[in-house]
């Protein structure tokens, strides 16, 4: 028997996610010069971020007086499937924000946003701008390959994003976190229960382990040193380590991201123990201070 709702679409990877933030001078000079992203726009309020990856941009910043996650944009395959999208979240009763119709924004595109069940803004979009390709052999981040959220019902949370979007869980750590994918990638997005919704962090891909490392020892060089890691998890199996920008959100480097493949993985829920958060062991625990900024600050609450 079909689905009343079958998903909206089929979204083929996390693009960018753009944040907000009220100290963006120093936020934007952070990501160029210590996390290793190119400015490829910059206006007086908004600057736009690639990696070496095939992504316009991957960041976008933008000046707020609030902190947090201004939205999440996903790549589908045509403008084609952008509208029959808007089709598929009229009939669940979910209006869209903006589109669908051509993104009057840098990078381009034709898309369309609508907000979440919790109020997060969700762009998907197709036949964005390309741009030049650029060498892998720097220290620097490919692109954005994960955002973790704070949720206050995670059932609520993962119910939404699999029926709405199509995502497909890969893996629980207990019934604290959901880790879900849109592509083999183990997870582009991870839920987490929480008192209150917020961004808890943004993961960027490093190329290999040898260009993870060396991207701690550039961050090093600039008087920046982990707040948690390196490390490697155990859902995911990928390297991490987590920083705090000047904004006061989380960052990540990771690399090895385990590849599903679909009809063999079975989703498995990992105990919350520091041998499986941390199959290395050298990272320890997390301290209290990558704790709270992972908390984050209540969405629509000000600083």
């Amino acid at each position: 028997m079909s689905h009343p709702h079958p998903p909206i679409a089929r979204l083929r990877a996390l693009r960018s996610v753009e944040l907000l933030t009220p100290s963006f001078a120093e936020a934007a000079d952070f990501y160029e010069d210590a996390w290793g992203l190119e400015v490829v726009e910059a206006e007086h309020s908004a600057s736009w971020l690639r990696g070496t990856g095939d992504e316009h941009h991957a960041l976008q910043l933008t000046r707020s007086d609030r902190t947090g996650l201004g939205r999440l944009s996903f790549a589908v395959g045509t403008p084609a499937e952008v509208d029959e999208a808007a089709r598929r979240l009229e009939a669940r009763g979910i209006a869209p924000v903006a589109g669908p119709g051509p993104l009057d924004q840098v990078g381009g595109g034709y898309g369309l946003r609508f907000a979440d069940h919790e109020g997060r803004t969700v762009e998907l979009s197709a036949d964005t701008w390309a741009v030049p390709p650029r060498g892998r052999d720097g220290a620097v981040p490919v692109g954005v390959t994960h955002a973790v959220l704070n949720t206050t019902d995670i059932d609520a949370s993962v119910a939404f994003y699999r029926d709405v979007l199509g995502l497909r869980v890969s893996d629980w750590s207990e019934h604290q976190m959901a880790f879900l994918r849109c592509n083999a990638d183990h997870h582009c997005v991870a839920f987490n229960q929480a008192e209150w919704v917020s961004l808890n962090h943004v993961a960027y891909e490093m190329s290999s382990i040898d260009h993870f490392m060396r991207g701690l020892g550039r961050l090093r060089h600039h008087g920046i040193v982990p707040q948690w890691g390196p490390g490697r998890h155990g859902p995911g199996n990928n390297t991490f380590s987590y920083f705090t920008d000047p904004t006061g959100l989380v960052c990540e480097y990771t690399s090895e991201v385990a590849q599903v493949v679909e009809d063999r993985w079975i989703a498995k829920v990992w105990r919350r123990v520091p041998e499986l958060s941390d199959l290395w062991g050298t990272a320890g625990p997390p301290s209290k201070e990558i704790r709270c900024h992972m908390a984050g600050m209540p969405e629509g609450a000000h600083a």
